[in-house]
């Protein structure tokens, strides 16, 4: 007869060792009696547990009862029960070694008991039933994650990460305070990689319940998980990223992970080179970063570290791809390369060798461009042997708020996938990839990028297309990248500007169209970009460049190598673009839409008024534009009539108000420059409604255009320059003091607030009418008595004189008493500064 085989145990402080021993019958179980139990060191023998080929695994393999986040499901599901005929023998003894885990027992007996029953609880969900027919076991295996014995620590845990997996018995681990006692246990300062990762395990398991889920996240364990990310052994990393991906399911806990700084070390985990081990922890870090990115600031931060978010569009779109083999290599931004050999390559090796050769010394390339080449090379291998996507489709990746799927890519990749997209013939995966772009062109660096990669001139023949769904998307990134003065130029140089005026002219266009075509159009004709050009000093938000190479740096700075007759030609293909249907369009936009849309028409028609097509536009469309701007009923409400309203919601109209006036009064301040529109235009009736605005609660730095527009039709109109002119009077009132005080309030400059104290000082040393009273309304007595000690001298001087100017009104008292003027004058007498007899004298005044 062949010898049976049984299953020996050894129990040892450190770790249970399994030694498998021949033998012709079961062992009995042989239990120390009372004398041995007092020894300190003991050995359970000859205990036979049931234990298979299916339980060995159970033993060696990862995650345990560990949970996969993205399934949501427990890893109980995982475990198989056993049939009633190989129950074991080690079944009658569950019931001892549960009282062996009693308070009143020796210690090394309780740690031997755990350890037995952790390894007997790995047999299945019936091993894990026997254990819990006893009440208060797992109030007694809790207390043990208190011990300072590392093997019971070990093993507790273990136990309670396979009750754990059993749906039905979380609840008890939870409310037996096993979270509580975890996150003690992984605040020790010296802990084995063993413990950590049950522990571990066992959060994981528990983070399946959503009511768990997010008492951890709102518990001190959160930092100690995410601190774990950066522990050296693989399985600590991977409870981790596991926890951590369960956690990010409840969007609630979105918050309080990027908090701790979730996002920066999940990025490093999953840009990490994927060496062996690393793909467990991989997938999680991309699992969680999934979940944060469907905030749009979480996003930004996810871009910022290098990961860029690409949608999946399914490896049969990439089958429209159709690579052009026998073409000569070329950068991806459409750059020829010299030819240094006279043949074409049939299969494109020339191309994928030069990407694979770009770090080479002879090539002098910068490191965008050449991230550009190295992306574009790998992608265009993968979709060329149809490998694309075929990673990310193995994995059950979320939805984003559109619907469709994503992944995350390293920066180069991304780019360049995203601009592989751009290429396909499905028209749902090109909008998503152009909506990809907009999203993440969030700086200088990524801006540049996508230019580098090719992604203006796609973007640019998008346009074009017959799909508002597309255009809206297309028109929105090359919005986005025009953030960039350089980029701007070459979305100009590329042609965008003739099919998004072709988009303007159609009157049945959607709203969010007509949107994004008004953004686009507004920054590539911005008036002002030229001078800002003239004095941009470099690139932003830590882009890197080489300074020998006109590509990227030089873009950046405004330097494209547009030579001064290219830009004369440009400006006018403009003009003969920019026709009198254009203009009459914007009007008419002008004069129906909304504010933010309004803003828009009047930037563009204030380039347009520099030509003369603007004549050749009925006046009473311009006036009846003109007017539904300066008429707005934001201007006629008060606080009063907006008490029930929510005042943030009030205060976000009135700015945008503002802004909508201020582009329209510069509008107008351009068009008093032609004389046929001075000749036709009602001078009159635009002062009033000025004069109006100008009185309005709209923010002070909207008023500037306003003032300026009402000084120049106020000579148009033959009134004098001098204060007496009513005009000037308010503009000085209502513009200049409250723009001065603000000066005052806001700058940090000893300089600019020495110039406004001086200019402020001069207007009223001249008695405009009022000016006392508006300097005081305005809460301008603060800060002036703030600069009696703070400023300059000249400063400190203009106060002292504004101030007792202001004195002679005895209401102002009260202010500059509560300002604390009189211990800073006492001061300055006392000290006998230069400024000390004003002081005296306005210290006389008041009623001190």
């Amino acid at each position: 007869m062949a010898a049976t085989i049984s299953t020996h145990f050894s129990f040892t402080p450190r770790r249970l060792r399994q030694t498998v021993l021949p033998s012709s019958r079961p062992e009995a179980v042989r239990f120390p009696s009372t004398g041995t139990r007092r020894r300190r060191r003991r050995t359970l023998v000859g205990t036979k547990f049931d234990a298979d080929s299916s339980f060995l695994a159970r033993v060696s393999g990862d995650g345990g009862g560990a949970v996969d986040a993205s399934t949501h499901q427990s890893a109980s599901s995982n475990i198989e029960e056993k049939d009633g005929s190989n129950s074991s023998v080690g079944d009658g003894y569950v019931a001892l070694f549960v009282r062996m885990l009693g308070l009143d027992q020796d210690p090394l007996d309780r740690e031997q008991a755990v350890v037995a029953l952790w390894k007997y609880s790995l047999g299945g969900k019936k091993q894990i039933d026997a254990i819990m027919q006893f009440q208060g076991c797992i109030n007694l295996t809790v207390n043990l994650l208190t011990s300072d014995s590392t093997s019971a620590c070990e093993a507790a845990a273990g136990l309670l990460r396979s009750i754990s997996s059993v749906n039905i018995y979380r609840e008890s681990v939870a409310g037996a305070g096993a979270m509580e006692e975890i996150t003690g246990l992984l605040s020790r300062p010296s802990l084995t990689p063993e413990v950590k990762e049950q522990c571990l395990c066992t959060l994981w398991n528990l983070a399946v319940d959503e009511n768990f889920r997010l008492k951890i996240a709102n518990s001190e364990v959160l930092p100690l998980i995410i601190k774990s990310l950066d522990d050296e052994d693989i399985k600590v990393k991977e409870a981790a990223g596991g926890v951590l991906s369960t956690l990010a399911l409840s969007e609630s806990n979105h918050e309080i992970m990027v908090e701790y700084g979730v996002i920066p070390k999940l990025a490093k985990a999953l840009l990490k080179p994927d060496v062996e081990g690393s793909k467990v922890i991989r997938k999680e870090a991309k699992s969680t970063l999934l979940e944060l990115a469907k905030n749009d600031y979480y996003r930004i931060l996810i871009i910022e570290e290098g990961v860029v978010p690409v949608p999946m569009v399914g490896a049969h779109a990439y089958k429209s791809y159709r690579p052009s083999l026998h073409s000569w290599p070329s950068l991806p931004d459409g750059t020829e390369i010299e030819k240094t050999s006279k043949g074409p390559s049939r299969f494109g090796a020339s191309e994928l060798l030069l990407g694979l050769n770009v770090n080479g010394e002879n090539l002098n390339v910068e490191e965008v461009r050449m991230n550009a080449i190295v992306g574009r090379t790998h992608q265009q291998f993968l979709a060329r042997i149809g490998a694309i996507e075929v990673e990310e489709e193995r994995q059950s990746q979320p939805e984003n708020s559109s619907g469709g799927r994503l992944t995350l890519l390293p920066c180069v990749d991304g780019v360049a996938r995203l601009i592989l997209i751009l290429g396909l013939e499905d028209e749902s995966a090109i909008t998503r990839a152009a909506e990809s772009i907009a999203d993440a062109s969030i700086n200088e660096y990524m801006r540049i990028s996508f230019k580098e990669a090719g992604a203006i001139k796609h973007l640019v023949k998008l346009l074009e297309w017959d799909n508002d769904a597309i255009k809206i998307a297309s028109t929105h990134a090359l919005e986005r990248l025009s953030l960039s003065n350089g980029v701007c130029q070459i979305i100009e140089a590329e042609g965008a500007l003739r099919p998004l005026i072709n988009t303007l002219k159609q009157k049945e266009i959607s709203d969010t169209l007509l949107d994004k075509t008004l953004d686009l159009l507004t920054r590539i004709l911005d008036p002002t970009k030229e001078m800002r050009s003239k004095f941009y000093d470099g690139p932003v938000n830590g882009s890197k460049g080489s300074s020998d190479s006109v590509s990227r740096s030089d873009a950046a700075n405004g330097f494209t190598g547009v030579s001064s007759e290219d830009s004369i030609s440009t400006t006018n293909s403009r003009v003969q673009m920019i026709d009198s249907a254009v203009i009459s369009r914007l009007f008419e936009i002008l004069k129906t839409s909304s504010l933010t849309l309004q803003r828009k028409a009047a930037s563009i028609l204030e380039f347009a008024s520099i030509t003369s097509n603007v004549d050749t536009v009925d006046p009473a469309d311009i006036k009846s534009g003109l007017d539904a701007v300066f008429q707005l009923n934001v201007l006629e409400d008060t606080e009063s009539d907006v008490e029930g309203e929510q005042p943030e919601q009030y205060a976000l109209e009135v700015e945008e108000a503002g802004l909508t006036i201020s582009a329209a009064s510069r509008l107008l301040t351009k068009l008093l420059d032609s004389d046929h529109f001075c000749k036709s235009v009602d001078s009159s009736h635009f002062t009033d409604l000025l004069r109006k605005v100008l009185k309005s609660n709209i923010p002070v730095h909207c008023k500037d255009w306003v003032a300026a527009c009402l000084v120049k039709l106020s000579s148009l109109s033959g009134f004098s320059k001098y204060f007496e002119n009513p005009i000037n009077v308010e503009v000085t009132l209502y513009e200049t003091i409250p723009r001065l005080i603000e000066q005052l309030k806001a700058s940090f400059s000893p300089e600019a607030q020495e110039v406004a104290a001086v200019e402020l000082n001069r207007i009223i040393s001249e008695g405009v009418v009022d000016s006392t009273r508006a300097v005081a309304s305005g809460g301008g007595i603060f800060p002036l008595v703030n600069l009696l000690e703070e400023g300059t001298e000249r400063a400190s001087e203009a106060a002292l004189s504004i101030l007792y100017n202001l004195s002679m009104d005895s209401e102002n008292h009260p202010a500059i008493i509560a300002a604390g003027a009189v211990p800073a004058l006492r001061r300055i007498i006392l000290a006998q500064r230069p400024q000390w007899t004003r002081a005296l004298q306005l210290l006389r005044t008041l009623p001190v």
